[in-house]
């Protein structure tokens, strides 16, 4: 039976799989090499081997209406994009709400995570940790909860660049970036077109004599801005918009959502457009990289080939020459030194059934927390990841056996790899509503639609066509929350809360009874159609 736990690390997911081990009965135990929580959230000056790092002015692409835990909506007055200041000042109230520091071990780096000698019988793990004097300390626990990040390891590929040894200027990864004081007046070549690129090419490009920004395959953009200023993942992700997605053909909602987009500025014409079609993959989120552009701030530039001198060369064969500085933004490889070599395909590659429970355990007593990618918030799928490990550590949802488990997780890799060729990254990418509902499912704690459609329709209506905060999975079953649905129809009122720092009038609406009694009417006609196709 298991009591004990060990979580390493006290980041965002540590500090969620606390607070659920807790709810659930169990004695959890949290290491944290650093002396605060926080994680990657927690800014530091001076990046840190083996830690996460951002830069200064990192503000969060994920509102926070549909960031928060949920359980622990974030205060009204917040921002809606939050500064990462703000976003860890929200983990701290969080910790002290739920007093979790009581549970973590500062300053104490987990060394060696091995099974016990006995593990085929009692599933049990061996921990050896090295505390703040440098002693080594052993543990021994029956289960552990792996929640360090996959943001510690940079992937700095100069060796794929030929020229790099001669070349004058400096190289460096994002992970050393925190701002772009030490690139005014130059010309800076940014490489990579992520979120974090898209960034770090915004803000070196407002001091920069010039910076290039270059990217292998382009990117569809989109700004933090939606309908009436509100939100964009707050009008995006619903579960009514999974269905249409569902319903309507895939090349159809590409090109209903290209046209939008290309309306807002032309992406052939910015020299962003890519190859793959804008529903394919994860849309890049940044209100100012267009705008940079149109005032020559900013260029966009095919792949980077080579170096010359103090200049780069790239695959169309233009050059820039008397180039400073090249910034990396070429991601980050997972690793986790600590754990067993078993656990670890080739190249050091962990294979995860549903991107949290490796297949290869006798008894599933170790997950591995937030190694996957989606178009929607990290936290709240961290944290039903808890909720589902723990009621698998308890016995209370069972895993398929080895061999189904691998078969989903091939599957699952061939599937995504139409849209990402490489298997690495096609193994991590998770539907955001769709991976949510499946975990609360086997957690019990998925929004019955139906029964709420008969019991509380306005409810019902929020749930459906609104947008899918993470209080919907607190309304019922295990760990329910009272509060869920209050905080649900009170959601929209936390996300204009910031804004009134000057009242204007508001008119009363005379329509609002019409427009509930039409959504009732369509829900209707929807609730009907996925009842006859057993999609509920």
């Amino acid at each position: 039976m298991v009591q004990s736990v060990a979580i390493i690390g006290a980041g965002s997911s540590g500090l969620t799989c606390i607070k659920t081990c807790v709810d659930e009965g169990l004695e959890p135990v949290c290491f944290e090499s650093s002396d605060d929580i926080g994680g990657l959230w927690n800014f530091k000056e001076t990046p840190e081997p083996e830690r996460s790092g951002i830069y200064r002015s990192l503000v969060v692409k994920t509102s926070k209406e549909m960031m928060c835990f949920s359980d622990f909506p974030m205060p009204a007055d917040y921002p809606n994009y939050m500064h990462n200041s703000q976003l860890l000042q929200y983990l701290r109230l969080y910790a002290e709400h739920f007093d979790l520091l009581r549970y973590i071990k500062f300053q104490t780096t987990v060394k060696r995570v091995s099974q016990r000698p006995d593990f085929s019988l009692s599933g049990q793990w061996d921990i050896v940790t090295i505390n703040s004097n440098g002693e080594e300390e052993r543990h021994i626990f029956d289960a552990v909860l792996v929640c360090s990040g996959h943001y510690t390891h940079p992937v700095l590929p100069l060796t794929d660049f030929q020229g790099h040894e001669t070349f004058s200027g400096r190289c460096l990864h994002s992970w050393e970036y925190k701002d772009a004081d030490v690139f005014r007046g130059k010309r800076v070549v940014v490489v990579g077109i992520g979120n974090s690129g898209g960034d770090i090419a915004v803000e070196i490009s407002r001091s920069a004599k010039k910076t290039f920004l270059s990217t292998r395959q382009g990117a569809w953009v989109v700004g933090k801005m939606s309908t009436s200023g509100l939100p964009i993942d707050m009008a995006g992700i619903k579960r009514i918009n999974n269905v249409l997605t569902w319903l309507l053909p895939n090349t159809l909602v590409n090109w209903a959502v290209e046209r939008a987009l290309n309306k807002k500025y032309d992406h052939r014409l910015y020299g962003l457009k890519p190859k793959h079609r804008p529903m394919d993959r994860k849309l890049l989120i940044d209100d100012d990289l267009p705008g940079q552009i149109l005032q020559g701030a900013l260029a966009m530039k095919h792949n980077l080939k080579g170096f010359k001198d103090s200049g780069v060369v790239f695959e169309d064969g233009t050059v820039e020459e008397n180039i400073d500085a090249v910034v990396f933004c070429t991601g980050y490889v997972a690793k986790f030194p600590f754990l067993p070599s078993t656990l670890s395909g080739p190249n050091e590659e962990v294979t995860l059934y549903k991107r949290l429970f490796p297949p290869s355990l006798q008894h599933p007593t170790l997950a591995i927390m937030g190694l996957f990618q989606l178009k929607g918030s990290v936290m709240p799928t961290v944290e039903m990841q808890a909720r589902w490990a723990v009621r698998v550590f308890l016995g209370l949802s069972r895993l398929p056996s080895k061999e189904k488990m691998l078969d989903v997780i091939e599957s699952e890799r061939r599937k995504n790899m139409q849209s990402y060729p490489c298997p690495k990254k096609a193994a991590l990418q998770v539907d955001y509503i769709s991976y949510l509902d499946f975990m609360a499912g086997e957690v019990g704690v998925r929004p019955k639609l139906l029964r709420l459609f008969l019991s509380d329709p306005m409810l019902w209506a929020k749930v459906f066509f609104g947008p899918c905060t993470p209080f919907q999975y607190r309304l019922s079953g295990p760990g329910n929350w009272p509060g869920a649905r209050q905080a649900i129809l009170t959601q929209w009122e936390r996300v204009a809360q910031p804004f009134r720092t000057r009242e204007v009038p508001e008119k009363t609406s005379r329509f609002a009874l019409c427009s509930l009694l039409l959504l009732i009417f369509a829900g209707t006609v929807i609730m009907a159609v996925l009842l006859s196709r057993n999609k509920i």
